[in-house]
């Protein structure tokens, strides 16, 4: 059936709208924005780009900023379980009216060219941004890379890097400097650099601020963060977001926002290292540098693991990493044409003598971790119907 998209819902237009695609082209979402900019005002835009630790580092700031009185749209993909999770305002998930008003928005103000041009994140970029008009706070978390991502079509006030490591080789590079540079050339003031594994991002950051400012006359600062042992939330969190609570804290003191600790006590973090039941966790994560974060918060514990991967990551060296803590796996069974080839998983657990099996239902005396991507994430939930947020 043919779409009409100046007058679909906005559920009929992401269903039509390009998810996955081999070749980014910027000048869609940017044209799109020169025309939306003229009836929208941005809030003070603080941009998270980096490889691992996007979403938590933005929902533990959002939640801060929004405890503090501040008016803050935190945006952040994909999502778990419903698509509302992607725009987060104020404190909760935005509303389908909301989310309805923004679509009608886009339609109003954008040809009909570019509404069919727009790709499915670039689409939700935008309903992001006109829900952001009129806020305090706009904190805005990269989908991939940072320079020609379309978060970075408006400029932020800082950019804070998480800790960035090798993924999406095919679109950002074989190396780390590659990586680090096309991340962190989104930056227009500040650059935030939290913890690191390789030194090689700080070097980057120096080499990025001289392209800025000779390309673009930007004066770009830098701060890296050095003390992240020095804040600490209670131990229902994984050492991971104590590291990137130390971004938070530097980010909110670049505001000069007083900081009290006991103010995120009762974040919830939803498919980060979450534990939903005394024996089950949940995690969205999907590449190597995941994997060595939970291998370290099970260290000296066995795990069944219920894994599927997408098959343009990794997922020979996550399974050789994750062996360690293996007690047994099962494949949790994906309909995408991204996932991996199940023989090919099969295979890799044959070679490193990982036990695959089968569950009908979650045993109390066993310990599971759920892990691979989103999706498996996702499928776990439904199927089990746990959703313990």
């Amino acid at each position: 059936m043919e779409l009409n998209i100046k007058t679909s819902s906005l559920e009929e237009i992401l269903s039509h709208k390009t998810m996955y695609y081999d070749k980014i082209d910027f000048s869609i979402v940017k044209k799109s924005w020169q025309i939306l900019s003229k009836f929208i005002k941005i809030p003070y835009l603080i941009h998270i780009v980096g490889t691992n630790g996007k979403g938590s580092t933005g929902r533990l700031l959002s939640h801060y900023l929004v405890k503090n009185g501040y008016k803050t749209l935190h945006y952040s993909s994909p999502h778990i379980l419903k698509f509302n999770e992607r725009i987060w305002i104020n404190g909760r998930d935005s509303l389908d009216f909301e989310l309805n008003f923004a679509n009608k928005k886009l339609q109003h103000y954008l040809t009909t060219p570019l509404l069919e041009k727009l790709t499915y994140f670039e689409y939700t970029t935008l309903l992001s941004l006109v829900l952001s008009d009129g806020l305090d706070f706009l904190v805005f978390e990269a989908g991939l890379g940072g320079e020609f991502d379309a978060t970075n079509v408006v400029p932020s006030q800082q950019t804070l890097v998480t800790t960035i490591d090798l993924d999406h080789q095919d679109f950002l590079g074989d190396s780390i400097e590659k990586i680090a540079k096309t991340k962190m050339r989104s930056a227009d003031n500040k650059i935030l650099i939290g913890y690191q594994i390789h030194n090689e991002v700080y070097s980057t950051a120096i080499k990025v601020k001289e392209e800025l400012k000779k390309e673009f006359d930007r004066d770009i600062e830098i701060i890296s963060v050095k003390e992240f042992d020095k804040y600490r939330l209670n131990k229902k969190f994984p050492e991971f977001i104590n590291r990137n609570l130390a971004l938070v804290v530097e980010s909110l003191k670049q505001l000069n926002i007083k900081i009290d600790l006991s103010l995120f006590e009762d974040i919830k973090l939803f498919g980060r290292c979450q534990k939903i039941a005394s024996n089950i966790t949940i995690d969205v994560g999907h590449n190597p540098l995941a994997a060595k974060v939970l291998v370290k918060e099970f260290e000296e514990k066995k795990v069944h693991l219920i894994y599927n991967s997408y098959k343009d990551k990794d997922y020979k060296s996550v399974l050789e990493i994750l062996k360690p803590i293996i007690s047994k796996l099962t494949i949790c069974k994906i309909v995408n044409k991204r996932i991996a080839d199940e023989n090919n998983l099969l295979e890799i657990c044959k070679n490193l003598n990982i036990i695959v099996s089968t569950y009908d239902s979650i045993k109390a005396d066993e310990e599971y971790l759920v892990f691979g991507s989103f999706s498996v994430v996702e499928n776990f939930l439904k199927n089990m119907s746990v959703d313990e947020r």
